[in-house]
């Protein structure tokens, strides 16, 4: 039978743990279709891709942001869902099987994402609940209620405090996409701002509340070095203020910024 799902590897210049993710997404219990997608193409992502025979598919044009390759990656297949496996992330033997029984069992709600609950990959080892991801799954609470998850109140409620949605471990309905979906003016928040977007659209966020995929905190990580320059906070607020009047947006904002201490 046709696989439903597709994990799309994007993968950026050399990074030492593209072939961890790799594996991680062939070694599905659900056998999922895998390619690799990147606008940096080089002999390391070519050989790696030779070593499992997957299909690299490079972006002609030069890149204009994290957020434009993300779009490009969701343009690299064609099946019902489709995950953007990041390079320095793994994921569970059963995260493809998972999200395409919560897809299916879900239809009816009209999925617009499927996503996981995630843990924390560090250089001391794997922490699966530290005080950042307590507060996400606080915040992710209402979507448990499956029955409420096509609701815009509770789309909307579980983002609008913080970014409570790993963009790892979210699987996208193809069908229920328009581009851009990351695309945009942000470094950091081209996850927050694609999830505020989507979450005016007619649909469901599906939640699947287990750890079903490996979050890479690394210093070396893009998203580490963006936060280590300070844009993160700047870009927060700006969402921040989709959802609350600016004085409360500058008061939640002082306090969410704590949560970056975990990627430094």
């Amino acid at each position: 039978m046709k696989s439903l799902h597709t994990f799309v590897v994007l993968a950026y210049k050399e990074s030492k743990y593209l072939e961890e993710c790799i594996k991680s997404v062939l070694n599905q219990k659900y056998k999922s279709e895998v390619v690799i997608a990147t606008s940096t193409p080089n002999d390391y992502i070519d050989n790696v891709a030779k070593k499992y025979k997957l299909k690299v598919i490079k972006k002609k044009n030069k890149s204009k942001g994290i957020g434009y390759d993300f779009d490009f990656a969701l343009s690299c297949a064609k099946t019902e869902l489709i995950t953007i496996a990041h390079q320095d992330d793994i994921y569970d033997y059963e995260y493809s099987e998972k999200v395409v029984n919560a897809y299916l069992k879900n239809k009816n709600l009209d999925p617009i994402i499927v996503f996981t609950d995630y843990y924390e990959i560090h250089d001391s080892g794997i922490e699966k609940e530290n005080t950042n991801l307590k507060i996400k799954r606080i915040l992710l609470k209402p979507l448990k209620k499956v029955n409420n998850s096509n609701k815009v109140k509770t789309k909307r409620k579980v983002i609008k405090i913080g970014n409570a949605i790993s963009c790892p471990a979210v699987t996208f309905v193809t069908k229920k996409i328009e581009f851009p979906v990351f695309g945009s003016k942000y470094k950091c928040n081209v996850d927050w701002n694609a999830w505020e977007k989507l979450s005016k659209k007619d649909g469901a966020f599906i939640f699947v509340p287990e750890l079903l995929m490996g979050h890479r905190i690394d210093s070396t990580t893009t998203t580490t070095k963006i936060i280590n320059e300070g844009t993160r906070t700047k870009e927060d607020l700006e969402i921040l203020k989709r959802f609350w009047p600016a004085p409360i947006a500058k008061f939640i904002n002082h306090f969410y910024k704590n949560s970056e201490k975990n990627n430094k």
